[in-house]
């Protein structure tokens, strides 16, 4: 590059032509060559450069300069533009010879008019934009003001200055906010569940016949499902034979904006040109629906080639592709990882892990391994699974649902005879599922209906919360109520997405999901007459779908069981009716409502049980008492504590009060 540099910058030097001349800024000391000896030398040193340059195109492996024209698909003078910016930062005295050659102190770059002048065979359009030094970024053009393109400065990207020294596998830096790239595991084949096995077997099997194909510009693979660890597994157990770096591109992180989406495109195009990219691109998190998602999607389909690998939850019909579902393993696999995991003696705790958790083998082996680890007696390895199962599966719902905090246990729950029996059988059916389902056979005649829904329907205050709360409790599992007021939206598709939201991130277990007032979400249908009922039809027909697909707990408690669909009761496996609570069971509540801790006189609970109170409004007015009791002398809750608190309830419940029945039982308090 030097040679031709000089050659230019003789070219604009004049030939002395007289004696008077010589002696002038021409002068030498020393003989004086003979300038066209010196030109002809300068021709011959460049054609045997160029020979050499032509020898190492057959070397192995060629030089980074030929890799990046094969790829790119450079033209010889495009490669010499490249080599000209790429020695202004190898090379601190080619800004000085730019200048010189220029015949312009103000110009120590490059220009596209110098490598004009400079090499054979010039091409106009090589800087035009759909040409590589351009269209792959590869030059940068400063181009201040009114300065014409063909002068302006030059330079070379450095990305690319760094593959020209050394051809790293290094992905550009730019990329990285966008980008996570995933290394090659060794252990990917050992955390797959057999059925999960088979599907990168057939992965690797559809890239070994079809990665060779010359004539198909890219390859696409869908893998659907849930399981976004196993179809990363999968990616890598099946791409690792081929050579491939693997780079995850979550849409979410892609930018919006045309320009900026643009150049990142450019960028990644060019790395997967220059390096062996494969991509795979997660879209769990991107919202399927969005115009511009699809829009993002398309662009990057149209730039990129190559293989690419599509993480989705549901298939995208616009791309012509192989799909795989990957689902989380069948809970026969987690039954046998977990035996194998904690040893020959738990068969009855795996089958209770497996019949209430989804987890991946990854997740088994580790809760397991810790559990073992930690584990200083030899009764309480079951309860420290079942808890690093629960911190594993607990779901994100912080702005779908509000977690309760479960206290209420079966002794402090008072109903008849039959809606607690229906009660502890649904706890039963809970614990029991592994051995159901798997052991007995029952999940090889079911594709649906493997979840348990259950109705509580009674009046306000007649316990279906505290029978949550209770059931909760003795399956040892956290339990959500959810907002409705933060799932139902008045925008179309809104409701659903979030609903989807809610049941995914509760599917693996670890939650029992109790929907308060539920008529308000699991209403009737109606006869459309205009737009706006037909998308709420849309809404109840997509929760009948996704909660008979649910495979944990769903709790639906209503005071309007009339209101709900039709549709919902037949998917519902149990329908406890909460009774108003007779006199026997208002004096159990009465007898139950104040803590031990609490200083109670001696109270007429036959007289308590008297009014016609339903548990809620029992504990209301034995709360209100114990605050009255607590700011008087002797500060006792008494019987003429707990009737001025029982007024309050009932003016609150617009209930007519019997004064002379208050009388009364205040009077017989005073005598006894």
């Amino acid at each position: 590059m030097h040679l031709r540099l000089e050659r230019q910058i003789a070219a604009l030097e004049p030939v002395p032509t007289s004696d008077n001349e010589k002696t002038g800024w021409f002068k030498r000391t020393g003989p004086e060559p003979s300038a066209k000896n010196d030109q002809a030398g300068k021709d011959n040193a460049i054609a045997e450069i160029a020979e050499k340059m032509t020898a190492a195109e057959t070397a192995e492996p060629p030089p980074a300069l030929l890799l990046i024209s094969r790829r790119l698909d450079l033209t010889r003078f495009e490669q010499e533009v490249l080599l000209l910016c790429a020695a202004m930062e190898l090379d601190g005295k080619t800004a000085a010879l730019c200048a010189k050659a220029q015949n312009n102190p103000y110009k120590p770059y490059p220009t596209f008019s110098l490598a004009l002048k400079l090499f054979e065979e010039p091409e106009w359009d090589a800087l035009s934009a759909d040409r590589p030094l351009r269209y792959w970024r590869l030059l940068e053009i400063n181009q201040p003001g009114a300065e014409s393109l063909t002068t302006s400065a030059l330079r070379a990207d450095e990305r690319i200055v760094n593959y020209l020294v050394e051809p790293k596998h290094v992905l550009d830096d730019r990329l990285l906010p966008f980008v996570i790239p995933l290394e090659i595991a060794d252990t990917d084949a050992a955390t797959l569940a057999p059925s999960q096995l088979q599907a990168a077997q057939r992965l690797r099997h559809y890239l070994d016949v079809h990665s060779n194909n010359a004539g198909q510009r890219y390859l696409i693979i869908q893998l659907t499902g849930t399981d976004t660890q196993a179809k990363l597994a999968i990616t890598r157990h099946a791409l690792s034979p081929l050579g491939l770096q693997i780079v995850r591109f979550p849409v979410e992180t892609l930018p919006t904006q045309t320009g900026e989406l643009e150049n990142l495109l450019r960028l990644w195009g060019r790395e997967r040109l220059l390096l062996p990219l494969a991509l795979y691109l997660d879209t769990h998190q991107a919202d399927d629906t969005s115009i511009q998602t699809r829009a993002v999607l398309q662009r990057l389909f149209a730039s990129s080639g190559g293989i690419v690998v599509i993480g989705t939850r549901d298939i995208r019909p616009e791309f012509d592709s192989l799909t795989l579902e990957i689902n989380k393993p069948t809970a026969g696999e987690q039954q046998t990882a977990w035996h194998d995991a904690l040893g020959p003696a738990s068969d009855e705790m795996a089958a209770r892990f497996a019949g209430q958790f989804s987890l991946d083998f990854s997740s088994i082996q580790q809760i397991a391994s810790a559990a073992l680890a930690e584990q200083t007696e030899p009764d309480n390895l079951e309860q420290r699974v079942w808890q690093a199962c629960l911190i594993k599966t607990s779901p994100r719902l912080d702005q779908l649902a509000q977690r309760i905090e479960a206290k209420a246990r079966w002794e402090h729950l008072v109903l008849p005879k039959e809606p607690l029996a229906l009660l502890r059988q649904i706890t039963d059916q809970v614990n029991q599922r592994g051995k159901v389902y798997n052991d007995w056979g029952f999940l090889a005649k079911m594709n649906r209906g493997l979840g348990l829904s259950v109705l509580f329907a009674g009046e306000s205050g007649t316990g279906k919360t505290m029978a949550a709360e209770v059931i909760a409790n003795a399956l040892s599992l956290n339990l959500y109520r959810i907002d409705l007021s933060a799932v139902v939206s008045k925008y179309i598709g809104e409701t659903e997405k979030n609903l989807r939201r809610l049941f995914d991130a509760a599917e693996d277990g670890g939650a029992v999901l109790f929907f308060d007032e539920a008529d308000a979400l699991f209403g009737k249908r109606s006869e459309v007459k205009d737009s706006h009922d037909r998308y709420a039809n849309i809404e109840i027909n997509y929760l009948l779908q996704r909660i008979e697909a649910y495979r944990g707990l769903a709790i639906l408690a209503t005071n309007m069981k009339s209101s709900l669909d039709q549709a919902f009761v037949r998917r519902l496996r149990f329908i406890v009716n909460f009774p108003f609570p007779g006199a026997s069971e208002r004096g159990d509540m009465w007898r139950t409502v104040f803590p031990s801790q609490t200083p109670v006189d001696v109270l007429d609970y036959e007289h308590l049980a008297r009014f016609n109170l339903t548990g809620g409004s029992i504990h209301n007015i034995a709360l209100n008492a114990a605050f009255l009791a607590a700011a008087r002398q002797p500060g006792q809750v008494t019987m003429s504590v707990i009737m001025e608190a029982a007024r309050c309830e009932f003016r609150k419940m617009d209930k007519a009060i019997n004064e002379a029945e208050f009388r009364i039982v205040e009077a017989v308090r005073e005598r006894t």
